[in-house]
C-alpha cells in the first residue's frame, strides 16, 4: 500500500498540515463487579415510546431517569437491572455501560478497550458478539472498529494467561454494544440477550404479526389498563389480546422467559433473580374485565390459541372465529384496539380504501359508546373510516411510518352529542 501524501498550501512557504492530536483523557470504567452500588443503565425502545418507557422505569424505582432518542437512561442496582428485564413492556433492551473514553485513532481505541478488565465480566469459555453503532468522521466503518474491539477483548484474555473466548454472531453468550459518536466511545453490555419483545409465547406465527413491544405501547398510549372490556376483532396471532391480558392482570411480560443475557455475566446472582420473580408473581391481580380476541380466519384462530396457551392466558382471553363486519359486539361498550391490514403488510380480498370504509360504517352502526383504536401506515385508507379521530399518534411498525388513531363512538351525530352535554 502506498503512503498517503500530505497536501501543501501556498503561504510563502510549504508547510504540511498538522495532524490533530489525540485528546488526552483517562478511561472511565464503571465498577461492574461491585454489585451493591448503583450504576447507570440505558433501556432502548421504539421511536415515540420514550415517554411510556420513562414512566415504567419510574414506577420500578429507577433514579435520575432521563429520556433520550429511542432510549431512556436511569440509575439503579443489580436488582433493578433484573426487574427491568422482567417488567418492562415497552423496552427492547437494557444496556449496562461499562466504559467511556475518547479516541480519534485506532491504536488509542484498541489500547483503551484492552484496558477494560474483560476477564472480570465474563469467563473465557463464553462466546461473545459485538453490535456497533458508529457515527464518526474519525471511524467510518462500523464493522472494522467492531473488529478492533474484538481483537482488544481476545488479546486481553491472552495477556491474562486465559483461553481465547470465541465469537458467535448469532447465539452469543455475551452481547457487547459499541456506540461511537465522533470521538466519544461508549461500551455497554446487553443484559437482555434476545430483544425483550421476544416474550417467549409466540409459538405459532400468522401473516405480518405485530411486535409485542409495539402492541404493549399501543395499549398504554390508548389509556387502557383493564378498566373496561376489551376487543381485538382482527387478532391475527393474538399478540394484542395477550399483551392486554398481561397488562390488565399486572403480569410481567417476561415472567416466563427462559433466559436473559445477564445470566452469563460473572456477577450473576441466581438467588436475586429468583427473588425478583417471586415478588413479581405476588403482584398478579385477577382481571375485572373481559378480553375477547376475534378473527374471520380459522388459521389465525389456531395460531392465537397456541400463543394464548403458551402465554398462560387461556382463562383470561375468549377466542372466537367471527367476521368483524357480520358479528355483533361482544359487549354494550368497551375498548376496541386492532392492527388491521394495510396493504404493505397484509393483503385483503377487496380494495383497501373500501375495506376501511366498511370498518367505519360498522363502527358507526354497531359500536356506539365504544372507544376504537387502529394502527395503519395507509393515511388515505384511514381517512376512509369517515370518523373524526380524537387522537393521532405517530408510531413505527418495523420500518413503516404509521399512525395510531383513536375514536370515541356514540349514537347519533356529533352535534346531537354536544347539545346533550350542554
Amino acid at each position: 500500500m502506498s503512503k498517503k501524501k500530505f497536501s501543501y498550501r501556498r503561504t510563502g512557504e510549504n508547510k504540511p498540515r498538522v495532524k490533530q492530536a489525540e485528546p488526552k483523557q483517562e478511561l472511565e470504567l464503571n465498577s461492574f463487579w461491585q454489585t451493591a452500588e448503583e450504576f447507570e443503565m440505558v433501556a432502548t425502545c421504539m421511536q415515540n415510546l420514550e415517554e411510556e418507557l420513562k414512566a415504567e422505569l419510574l414506577a420500578l424505582g429507577g433514579s435520575k431517569v432521563k429520556e433520550l432518542k429511542r432510549a431512556v437512561s436511569f440509575r439503579g442496582d443489580l436488582k433493578l437491572l433484573y426487574a427491568s428485564n422482567v417488567w418492562l413492556r415497552t423496552a427492547l433492551k437494557v444496556l449496562r455501560p461499562i466504559a467511556h473514553f475518547r479516541s480519534r485513532e485506532e491504536s488509542t481505541f484498541y489500547k483503551q478497550a484492552k484496558n477494560i478488565e474483560w476477564e472480570k465480566i465474563f469467563k473465557s469459555g463464553k462466546s461473545f458478539a459485538i453490535d456497533a453503532s458508529v457515527h464518526s468522521s474519525f471511524f467510518k466503518h462500523s464493522q472494522y472498529i467492531a473488529l478492533k474491539l474484538k481483537d482488544a477483548i481476545v488479546d486481553r484474555f491472552r495477556e491474562q494467561g486465559l483461553n481465547r473466548p470465541s465469537v458467535d454472531r448469532r447465539e452469543a453468550d455475551i452481547r457487547i454494544h459499541l456506540h461511537l459518536n465522533e470521538d466519544q466511545v461508549n461500551i455497554s453490555l446487553d443484559s437482555s440477550g434476545a430483544p425483550l419483545f421476544k416474550r417467549g409465547y409466540r409459538q405459532a406465527k400468522h401473516v405480518a404479526p405485530i411486535n409485542e413491544t409495539l402492541a404493549a405501547g399501543m395499549l398504554i398510549k390508548s389509556g387502557w389498563s383493564g378498566q373496561t372490556d376489551f376487543l381485538d376483532p382482527m387478532c391475527g396471532s393474538g399478540t394484542i389480546a395477550i399483551e392486554a391480558a398481561l397488562l390488565a392482570s399486572n403480569t410481567p411480560p417476561n415472567m416466563h422467559r427462559t433466559h436473559f443475557g445477564f445470566e452469563n455475566w460473572q456477577d450473576y446472582d441466581q438467588a436475586l433473580l429468583s427473588e425478583v420473580l417471586r415478588e413479581a408473581q405476588a403482584e398478579y391481580k385477577p382481571l375485572n374485565c373481559q378480553i375477547v380476541a376475534r378473527d374471520s380466519s380459522s388459521q389465525a384462530i389456531r395460531s392465537s390459541r397456541v400463543n394464548i396457551n403458551a402465554a398462560q392466558m387461556r382463562k383470561s382471553i375468549v377466542l372466537e372465529q367471527e367476521d368483524f363486519f357480520k358479528a355483533l359486539p361482544p359487549f354494550d361498550e368497551g375498548t376496541l384496539l386492532t392492527n388491521p391490514p394495510y396493504g404493505e403488510r397484509l393483503q385483503v380480498a377487496e380494495d383497501l380504501p373500501d375495506f376501511y370504509e366498511k370498518i367505519g360504517s360498522t363502527l358507526k352502526h354497531e359500536y356506539p359508546n365504544w372507544k376504537a383504536w387502529f394502527i395503519s401506515s395507509d393515511m388515505d385508507a384511514l381517512k376512509r373510516i369517515g370518523l373524526k379521530p380524537k387522537k393521532k399518534i405517530p408510531m413505527m411498525n418495523g420500518k413503516l411510518e404509521c399512525q395510531l388513531r383513536g375514536y370515541e363512538l356514540f349514537e347519533g351525530t356529533l352535534k346531537e352529542k354536544k347539545s346533550a352535554a350542554n
